[in-house]
């Protein structure tokens, strides 16, 4: 299983970022894919989680309405679109293959990618 991240970075508040996931090493369109996130000091927590045919999403209550997970199983790829960033963003952001009911922590994630929200 390897999974990488990218697209992490610098934004302002109220900014937008994309970050994008390349799976490999497994059927990724036969497997539920979440995003988790390790703000500084803090322990991980999900984020968002997408089934493997997208057809259900779910998101944190903080994230709602803000954050989109999107996935595209004909290049192995798993989004996160965020929108309206705030500070309390800030974190590192990781890509998880997740059972079919949602991620636990001895799921298979990549490296993760660093975002920070701040002016």
């Amino acid at each position: 299983v390897q999974l990488v991240e990218s697209g992490g970075g610098l934004v302002q508040p109220g900014g937008s970022l994309t970050l994008s996931c390349e799976a490999s090493g497994f059927p990724f369109e036969l497997y539920a894919m979440s995003w988790v996130r390790q703000p500084p000091g803090k322990g991980l927590e999900r984020v968002s989680f997408i089934s493997r045919g997208g057809a259900t999403r779910t998101a944190a209550e903080s994230v709602k309405g803000r954050f989109l997970i999107t996935r595209d199983n004909t290049k192995n790829t798993l989004y996160l679109h965020m929108n309206r960033l705030k500070p309390e963003d800030t974190a590192v952001y990781y890509c998880a293959r997740s059972g079919e009911f949602g991620w636990s922590p001895a799921d298979p994630r990549g490296q993760g990618t660093r975002v920070t929200v701040s002016s």
